[in-house]
């Protein structure tokens, strides 16, 4: 099969598998952001901060939403340390996060051993504008690599910049869920045939776009409602892939 799901803690799944065994991580860790307290950081869930009014599905709650800044920064440098391990010399790794968790990321992503690269933006254009204030319409998305890129190796132009609104209604599986057209292009950092790595994995939202452009995928999910539909989603992707390949052949 040409991906692997995991259910279960990602520091104790990843700690299982092999050196050198994925070309790039790409993920999105809870951010654990906004509130300016304790009490406002903890008395709030993740589906409390994120779910709008339009979510058509019964979107579950995930933990892992309310470590302050600094105890999420000693949590994101342990998995990217033990992410280090997994990904080959040139590999790169991509982190999700917002403007408010953007300086500890780039201190974690570095203290784990990466050389961090830069910053790319994700653009949604359906955010909620606020009076008075700039509209808070991007998040961001810290990449970095394991030593040095040989280009040759995967010789891609990608932009720095992607546009795309979350899913919505029926579409939106996952409290955070990110666009699948977005990840695709993300993936191509990945050269193909390559394996991506996911140790939040969600809904499956990386691990389609990695099926989709022709790389493996490994999963990692704590929650086991997201896990069960990660599970669907990505067979249902290797069903689909495999019809249109079948109908390439017969033609």
């Amino acid at each position: 099969m040409p991906f692997s799901l995991h259910q279960g803690d990602a520091l104790s799944v990843l700690a299982g598998l092999p050196d050198d065994c994925v070309d790039s991580v790409i993920t999105d860790p809870p951010y654990n952001s906004g509130g300016r307290t304790a009490k406002e950081r903890t008395s709030r869930s993740a589906k409390q901060k994120y779910t709008s009014a339009d979510a058509k599905n019964d979107l579950a709650d995930f933990t892992g939403e309310n470590m302050d800044q600094r105890s999420y920064g000693f949590w994101l440098t342990q998995i990217m340390t033990e992410a280090h391990r997994l990904t080959k010399t040139g590999g790169a790794a991509l982190l999700f996060t917002d403007w408010r968790q953007l300086p500890t990321t780039t201190d974690a992503i570095q203290a784990a051993g990466w050389l961090w690269r830069g910053v790319l933006a994700w653009h949604k254009p359906q955010a909620r504008p606020q009076k008075g204030r700039f509209t808070q319409n991007c998040e961001f998305v810290v990449w970095a690599s394991k030593g040095p890129i040989d280009g040759s190796r995967n010789p891609v132009y990608l932009p720095g910049m992607y546009s795309a609104s979350q899913p919505s209604g029926s579409n939106r599986q996952h409290i955070t869920q990110k666009p699948v057209e977005v990840m695709r292009e993300l993936v191509k950092i990945c050269p193909p045939k390559g394996t991506v790595l996911d140790f939040c994995a969600g809904s499956g939202s990386t691990g389609v776009a990695a099926l989709l452009e022709g790389r493996d995928f490994i999963g990692v999910e704590k929650t086991e409602h997201y896990a069960a539909i990660a599970a669907d989603r990505l067979t249902e992707t290797i069903r689909q892939t495999l019809s249109q390949d079948d109908m390439v052949l017969t033609a």
